[in-house]
């Protein structure tokens, strides 16, 4: 019987251990499918029976293959960086077989401890079979010591045939100086997708969230629903295109909390195509109700304290 991988085994050093457990909750290494990158290099891939993973030769990154009905599995493909000045770009495609239950943990963990820029830039496709069903939960993590900046650009496409369903839970509060994410997708009949961002912001730190879907299928739907806090002299942009080109359902919605300095846009596209397309968009901007922090401070905290807890409570 081989021996079981660990991070130590695998010269994962400490600090890239505490990224792992931010991006990933990770404290060992998974049984199962499990993908690790460190520092633009890949440190581990191992298989399990139902899902295969294959380096890709002619470009950075990963091939996902999940058998058709596989159920209750999961699979995670962390990305960590330790290392000042590095630019990191991978592609990951993901092979979803018909009738397939699955659960995928990615995410990347940046430490930038120099005054160069750190960045990671990760395109993440999904081909989605007939009635599968996909939660991809993607998280981001920044911190730096000194004068650099945290950098993450995510990609991710979607492409869900008939009956398929892909729901994508997506964090960052924390550390990340500039991003650009985005996100497109075309979806078959019946075919289902929802995104949910966590986002939070602070000093001068840029955020930037582009979606747009294309619901081409007869009962097809996307929800698209965006979470975020804007502090300091931060600032984000939230736009969100969508196409109904059949009898089909369309929401998206920005909620945000402004604080400070901060500046926050939300710009809805809404395009009906049909007449039978449903599309709805919603945006709310504002900031903490004086009497929230008035009734949390009756309790005994601090104004700092009270707003903690209502931010908490608002991304959770």
């Amino acid at each position: 019987m081989a021996e079981k991988k660990t991070f130590q085994t695998l010269k994962i050093d400490p600090l890239q251990r505490q990224l792992l457990e931010q991006v990933a909750e990770l404290h060992e290494v998974p049984e199962g499918a499990f993908s690790l990158r460190v520092n633009g290099q890949s440190a581990m891939v191992a298989s399990s029976e139902h899902i295969t993973i294959v380096p890709k030769t002619d470009k950075p990154g990963i091939d996902i293959y999940i058998a058709p009905g596989t159920k209750h599995e999961s699979m995670h493909i962390p990305v960590v960086l330790s290392q000042t000045g590095l630019k990191d770009l991978v592609y990951n495609d993901f092979h979803i077989g018909e009738d397939a239950d699955v659960v995928i943990v990615a995410g990347c963990g940046i430490h930038n401890c120099g005054e160069q820029s750190s960045a990671h830039d990760g395109v993440h496709t999904f081909y989605v079979g007939k009635n599968a069903r996909v939660k991809y939960v993607e998280r981001h993590y920044g911190v730096a010591d000194d004068k650099g900046d945290v950098e993450m650009n995510p990609t991710t496409i979607v492409h869900l045939d008939e009956g398929a369903y892909l729901e994508m839970d997506t964090t960052q509060i924390k550390g990340v100086d500039h991003t650009v994410r985005e996100t497109t997708g075309d979806l078959a009949a019946n075919a289902t997708f929802i995104v949910k961002e966590k986002l939070m912001t602070d000093r001068k730190q840029y955020a930037e969230t582009r979606f747009s879907v294309d619901l081409n299928g007869a009962g097809s739907s996307a929800d698209v629903v965006s979470r975020s806090v804007a502090r300091d002299e931060s600032e984000q942009k939230f736009l969100a295109a969508i196409n109904g080109n059949t009898a089909c359902h369309g929401h998206s919605a920005c909620d945000a909390i402004i604080m400070d300095h901060a500046s926050v846009r939300a710009i809805p596209e809404l395009t009906a195509n049909d007449v039978d397309a449903t599309l709805i968009h919603e945006a709310a901007i504002g900031k903490i109700a004086g009497e929230q922090l008035v009734k949390l401070m009756t309790l005994g905290l601090a104004e700092e304290e009270a707003e903690a807890q209502i931010i908490n409570g608002f991304l959770k």
